[in-house]
């Protein structure tokens, strides 16, 4: 058996040990060990017993809406999962640019969670400036639903499918126009994308919020990308007409609708709403959620109260959430170019 004194750390002990400063410097090292290995024990030991108190969910828009009505859905079915409070709470301002902040800069225990929608992660930091880092600073956890976008056409256009609406705008260039949400909103992208991808000519006509819905069915504006939910009900009134989805497939709640990539290959406009934690949260806390939010999409329950939304149920792995969140920034990239949109 090799003595102590043949390793080739022993020479270094040894000098450090041998005098008064080497003896001060090799406590100084100890202490520092002792210091991360307790760190690392108190980081397993937290993640081994969270929950022990309520976890708040940071919604980026306001109560009632789209987005805030997923995330009071996952809360609920997480609080039962773990027997502690998923509380949601409601921070507005910034398209959604101040809860991200506030979140990212939040203690990475897992008692802070941000319920983030594209805008925040992929659209708001390519237009305006902002105070986090969607890839640095947040840890993806899951997707929770897929939120299908409509191109939608005022009854007057005599066009009945995408290819002859197509064929009509351009025989009419400059002559027509399309509502958004707001500039820089995920409708307005969808549609400055799908008039570029098709060589179109179109007016854009910002509103803010569902004024944007009520212009199409009032025949102000031509065109509208929106929620699938929403124009579903518009659509009954028979006076607009849905052309197609922006998704990569059909979606489920309109499944003879055609996708626009069917025309057009590599388009997609569809966007997500998903979980996601400071940075440095626990791996083991981040997976615990992410296997709950699997489970939840799975329920035939949460499926249909999902589907009378317009949202289709989805759930992905942080690797997952990760991998795409870069694959689309370079279609969003495009669709902010497309709509001509610098950066504030």
């Amino acid at each position: 058996m090799r003595s102590f004194a043949s390793f080739p750390m022993a020479g270094v002990v040894h000098v450090l040990t041998n005098t008064a400063h080497g003896r001060k410097t090799m406590r100084k090292w100890i202490a520092l060990c002792i210091a991360v290995g307790c760190a690392l024990a108190a980081s397993v030991l937290q993640a081994q017993t969270w929950p022990q108190r309520p976890v708040r969910v940071i919604v980026p828009y306001s109560a009632g809406g789209l987005s805030d009505t997923q995330a009071r859905v996952i809360s609920e079915r997480l609080s039962a999962a773990f027997g502690q409070q998923f509380l949601v709470e409601n921070r507005v301002g910034a398209t959604g640019a101040i809860a991200a902040e506030y979140v990212a800069k939040s203690p990475a225990d897992g008692y802070t969670l941000f319920w983030a929608t594209t805008p925040q992660v992929s659209i708001v930091p390519l237009i305006q400036k902002v105070n986090y880092d969607p890839l640095k600073d947040f840890a993806p956890v899951s997707i929770f639903g897929k939120n299908t976008y409509v191109l939608a056409v005022h009854i007057s256009i005599p066009a009945k499918t995408l290819k002859e609406f197509i064929e009509y705008v351009r025989a009419h260039p400059g002559q027509l126009s399309y509502s958004s949400a707001g500039t820089g909103s995920a409708g307005h992208l969808s549609a400055a994308l799908f008039t570029s991808r098709a060589g179109l000519t179109m007016t854009h006509i910002p509103y803010k919020g569902v004024q944007a819905a009520t212009d199409l069915v009032g025949g102000q504006v031509q065109m509208y990308f929106g929620p699938a939910a929403d124009l579903i009900q518009h659509s009954k009134s028979g006076k607009i007409r849905l052309l197609a989805v922006s998704g990569g497939k059909r979606a489920p709640i309109l499944p003879d609708l055609p996708t626009i990539e069917e025309f057009y290959p590599g388009f997609r406009a569809d966007t997500w709403n998903g979980l996601m934690a400071p940075a440095a949260t626990p791996k083991r806390i981040i997976d615990r959620i992410a296997q709950e939010v699997a489970r939840a999409t799975r329920d035939p329950g949460v499926i249909e109260r999902l589907n009378k939304i317009g949202v289709e149920a989805y759930a992905n792995t942080p690797a997952e959430f990760a991998a795409l969140i870069r694959s689309e920034a370079p279609q969003w990239r495009d669709a902010v170019n497309a709509a001509g949109i610098k950066q504030e």
